[in-house]
């Protein structure tokens, strides 16, 4: 789906038929061994100073809150990209 789709379809989710449903207790979808689990922390984020040019800040400050998030996730999907292609 698109964005645009899931927006559109944001107000149809029955709110009052979850919150009387209690939790899931049907079996799980796969096994999970939790002795192996391994906490892994999100690594900090630095500040930085950038000059962009207005259209593109414009084009992800218009999908809505999280366009830092998003910025973040295309240029990260550029650097994997670039790994793969270096020998």
């Amino acid at each position: 789906m698109s964005l645009a789709e899931l927006r559109a379809r944001k107000g149809e989710t029955d709110w009052d038929h979850l919150r009387n449903a209690g939790d899931y207790e049907g079996p799980e979808e796969f096994p999970v061994d939790w002795d192996k689990a391994v906490l892994v922390e999100p690594a900090n984020k630095q500040m930085v100073s950038l000059r962009l040019d207005a259209d593109i800040l414009e084009f992800f400050k218009s999908n809505g809150k999280g366009y830092q998030t998003r910025m973040n996730a295309v240029l990260r999907a550029y650097v994997q990209a670039q790994k793969v292609r270096r020998p």
